[in-house]
């Protein structure tokens, strides 16, 4: 029975790779063209009006202007990182990524 269970791993293990989920084995990185925010690592696909397309851009950091994610594809602006809020402080200003 151990012996079994040792060549199924030894079979498996060098092929683990084909299990992980597709999302996970073929994201872009920042950069990279997109079509839809699921493709990037990142997850914004910020669109680029200079060059008439999309690309991966990492999401805002502290004090950087944001837009939460909407169900569109692209984003205009990309919404905070994790751990941060975008919030408008001031009802004037425009939002901006905030601590919880």
């Amino acid at each position: 029975m151990d012996t079994a269970f040792v060549l199924l791993v030894g079979v498996l293990l060098p092929c683990w790779g084909e299990f992980l989920p597709f999302k996970k084995r073929f994201m872009k990185v920042n950069g990279a063209e997109c079509s839809h925010h699921s493709e990037c690592s990142s997850d914004c696909c910020l669109i680029d009006l200079d060059r008439a397309g999309a690309f991966c851009a990492p999401k805002a950091r502290i004090a950087m202007l944001c837009l939460f994610q909407t169900k569109g594809a692209i984003n205009i602006i990309c919404p905070c990182q994790s751990g941060l809020s975008c919030i408008s402080k001031d009802p004037v200003c425009s939002r901006r990524c905030h601590l919880i």
